[in-house]
């Protein structure tokens, strides 16, 4: 008995060394008392004013690993049953409604270890710069003066800048661990939405700049594990295209082709080779010949056939912001002029009187990126009947509430009511205004998911009419809500989610791939050349 109650102490004991070792080398502890409460503060944890250091990590380490090490864990079903469909992990019906249980699941395919989570937070700028754009890096550079030698690529950018990210910090008399807004001094407010909108994180109503990099901030180490996922996923990709295109060009060559690319890269040939073995032969040079050794990553071969293209996953993901911005521009060309206006005035963007409807389209392009106003008249305009008769019961407005009361009243009338009710509460501030704007946030919210959802057929075709949308005969209910959180999407946020395109986008750079691959083997032949396009379009298809 005391033997069995000996093992169990020290087992205790053991664990609680484990625990506290754990502790004691987290990437916080060594932060400034600042750094801590930027933390919290990034991630809406409250924590008490003044308070010790004491207390601000006791605070951080309730919180750390569902927010900085495993941030699955605050995710509900959906966001967790759509991640494990990302990774080809199929779920039952009956595990969805399970949320730990898809925790588990997802854990299992993560990105990184919780090791190798912790680490990462030991030095940021290993990563936090990674998923800046080019332009922004060479501002900063700039800005602070960082010697960059010609020419100035990608990667020799992110070296630099890494190489004085202390420096940097020190001279500004700022912190460096967990960087506060001296990192984003380059960044105009457009840029930071922009990021946020690439990489999946729009903010409709957050105007303010130290909220937008506050959220740039604490999303940065989640976009990065999603953009180095991805460009892993398209190099490997890319180079199973170019082995897939080499093999197919190899067999279509004629033996008079397979003997004179042996003679011009000086390939001994034994006499009286067959065609067979001839391209055996090719095959087994071609790794040295085009860089493409059995050693080499996917990664290299893939930026040796790209290699003018620049970095590749920096391609797609420009490509796919393009292509983003392609879609909103012809979206805009449909608005009709009253919601172009709507779009501007959401932003605070003055309208020159007399703008032509034309002029209104390009500004409202060149404000593509601006954050809109967290609230504004056309805060209401995707809310449902329902909300809107909630909100105007709870504003505390008695002409308001004689509105949501009355059977009668259309949805016009309740949007009306909200838009006059809300400028009331606005001109009389104080404890009026806070409520008002408190109900709207839980409405907004709570509304997310389900927009559109309640609506009637003719509800959404009105909806629709106020951004000039002609309605195709014979649309159903689910097309017309679809269309409705489209347009929606737009407006709110100058674009729908471009991240979600960029590993689509990434097949478009299989031609880079297949003209560099033409280019060195000389492929002569026109049957070579259709063979290997046909090729290619297969590849983009599997892409």
């Amino acid at each position: 008995m005391r033997l069995l109650s000996t093992v169990l102490s020290l087992a205790l004991a053991a664990n609680t060394v484990v625990g506290s070792s754990w502790f004691s080398k987290a990437a916080y502890n060594k932060w400034h008392e600042t750094e801590l409460e930027r933390w919290l503060s990034d991630h809406d944890i409250p924590y008490p004013t003044p308070a010790d250091r004491k207390d601000l990590e006791n605070l951080i380490q309730k919180n750390w690993d569902s927010y900085a090490v495993a941030p699955y864990k605050n995710w509900d079903a959906e966001k967790l049953t759509d991640y494990l469909k990302s990774k080809g992990v199929e779920t039952k019906e009956s595990a969805k409604s399970n949320k730990d249980a898809l925790v588990n699941q997802v854990a299992n395919v993560w990105y990184e270890t919780e090791d190798k989570a912790q680490a990462a937070w030991t030095d940021v700028k290993d990563w936090i710069l990674d998923t800046w754009s080019e332009s922004a890096l060479k501002a900063f550079a700039d800005k602070h003066g960082i010697p960059v030698p010609q020419p100035r690529t990608r990667d020799t950018l992110l070296q630099k800048i890494r190489a004085n990210y202390e420096t940097i910090a020190k001279k500004a008399g700022e912190t460096a661990s967990y960087p506060g807004d001296w990192l984003y001094d380059t960044w105009s407010e457009s840029d930071l939405k922009e990021w946020l909108d690439t990489h999946g994180y729009p903010a409709p109503q957050i105007t303010d700049r130290n909220r937008l990099i506050a959220m740039v901030r604490r999303n940065s180490r989640l976009a990065y594990l999603k953009a180095q996922e991805q460009k892993a996923s398209a190099s490997a990709s890319a180079s199973a295209a170019y082995a897939t295109l080499t093999d197919k060009l190899i067999d279509a060559w004629s033996e008079s082709q397979l003997k004179e690319f042996c003679d011009k890269n000086g390939i001994n040939v034994p006499q009286g080779s067959k065609v067979n073995e001839l391209r055996a032969i090719v095959r087994k040079h071609r790794a040295d010949l085009l860089g493409d050794t059995l050693s080499a990553s996917a990664a290299s071969a893939y930026g040796a056939a790209t290699s003018k293209a620049g970095n590749e996953y920096a391609k797609a993901t420009n490509d796919a912001s393009l292509a983003a911005q392609d879609a909103f521009h012809k979206a805009v060309d449909s608005w009709s002029e009253s919601r172009l206006k709507a779009y501007l005035d959401a932003r605070g963007v003055p309208v020159p009187q007399g703008s032509k409807t034309d002029e209104l389209r390009a500004l409202v392009r060149r404000n593509a990126h601006k954050a809109a106003h967290p609230y504004s008249a056309w805060t209401w305009d995707d809310l449902s009947f329902d909300n809107l008769k909630k909100y105007l019961s709870n504003s505390g407005n008695a002409a308001a509430k004689k509105v949501a009361d009355s059977s009668s009243a259309t949805r016009d009338d309740l949007v009306e009511a909200a838009q006059s009710a809300y400028s009331s509460a606005s001109s009389a501030g104080g404890q009026s205004y806070a409520s008002a704007t408190n109900y709207l946030a839980q409405a907004t919210e709570a509304a997310k998911k389900s927009t559109f959802d309640t609506w009637s057929e003719s509800e959404l075709k009105a909806y629709l009419d106020t951004y000039g949308i002609p309605v195709p005969q014979g649309s159903t209910l689910n097309e017309l809500r679809a269309e409705a959180r489209k347009q929606s999407a737009y407006f709110k946020y100058g674009t729908t989610n471009p991240a979600s395109t960029a590993f689509a986008k990434i097949g478009e750079n299989v031609k880079g791939v297949y003209q560099w691959v033409m280019a060195h083997l000389a492929a002569g032949s026109e049957v070579a050349k259709k063979k290997a396009g046909e090729k290619v379009a297969d590849i983009k298809e599997e892409l």
